[in-house]
């Protein structure tokens, strides 16, 4: 593994680079790709996953883009500080996102924004309109029409969490509901890599790691608040949108793409037949579109 600033391999661009560098004192984790000259094109994870979640497409986006892929704090191969030393808030990973696309020198770029990725996505954008060159948006929600009725027990542990953190905590720590993540209401879950929801629920095993979700899925209480500014930003700006949205999440509904084309009139929405992570599903499809749209919507 290399750290930040340590030569570049050369040969296949479309060779995933795998780095970690320091971000106000944390080791963070990146996936990288792709020639430094070209357009950037940063993806951001969901939950529960990390960076890995893109390990399929980032090859297929290599030789078009700059491809940056980081861990969160608390996610995949990043450092994970205990809750006590490090406020796990949006706000906060936003803050260390932004950082180190200030430290890899990245100013304008694309974002891809899944699940997570979406809240940490807007808030880059509302903090820099003007680095922000497009937006491609699978499964992540900006408007309440997308939340399914699964976010009715969500929101009370919003409102009590005293109440309701042990029922959450066992839906956090429950193979099955990890793998009910990946695989929803998918018309065929064979075509879903196991290891996917395995490795996740490693992950959210080891100790320490369920309190971090916690207080990060508390605070998700946040983003539904930002949803109407998350709107202004999008009819403001009018960022070219491409939304990738697999049409069989029990978390995110269809509703919640569609209403992108209220704010952005030209965005272009693709109802995939796959399931909130629908990487699993279609990846070449996912590549196959984004690759179309920015040769379309954008110029190197």
């Amino acid at each position: 593994m290399s750290q930040a600033g340590a030569p570049r391999s050369v040969g296949d661009p479309a060779a995933v680079r795998h780095h970690t560098t320091t971000i106000d004192g944390l080791r963070i984790f990146y996936r990288e790709a792709g020639d430094p000259r070209r357009p950037a094109l940063v993806l951001l994870h969901g939950f529960p996953s990390s960076s890995v979640m893109y390990r399929d497409v980032i090859p297929r986006l290599a030789d078009r883009f700059h491809v940056l892929a980081p861990d969160y704090p608390g996610f995949g191969r990043s450092e994970a500080p205990p809750p006590a030393a490090f406020a796990y808030t949006f706000d906060h990973l936003t803050e260390i996102v932004d950082r180190f696309l200030d430290q890899r020198r990245v100013t304008r770029y694309g974002l891809v924004l899944q699940d997570y990725g979406g809240p940490i996505g807007f808030r880059l954008a509302l903090a820099h309109p003007e680095r922000i060159e497009a937006l491609v948006i699978q499964n992540a929600v900006a408007h309440e029409v997308g939340l399914s009725d699964l976010w009715i027990p969500r929101r009370a542990f919003w409102a009590d969490r005293a109440a309701h953190e042990a029922a959450v905590r066992a839906n956090f720590l429950s193979l099955d509901a990890t793998r009910q993540r990946h695989v929803g209401a998918s018309p065929d879950p064979s075509r879903i890599d196991p290891e996917t929801w395995e490795d996740e629920f490693a992950h959210l095993s080891k100790p320490g790691l369920a309190d971090i979700h916690l207080d990060l899925f508390h605070d998700y209480r946040t983003n539904v608040a930002a949803y109407p500014t998350w709107q202004k930003y999008l009819r403001d700006h009018r960022p070219p949108t491409l939304v990738v949205w697999g049409r069989h999440d029990l978390s995110f509904t269809v509703a919640g793409a569609l209403a992108y084309g209220v704010d952005v009139p030209d965005a272009e929405i693709h109802l995939l037949d796959a399931g909130h992570f629908a990487l699993d599903e279609a990846c070449p499809q996912i590549a196959m579109l984004i690759r179309d749209f920015f040769s379309r919507r954008l110029r190197d």
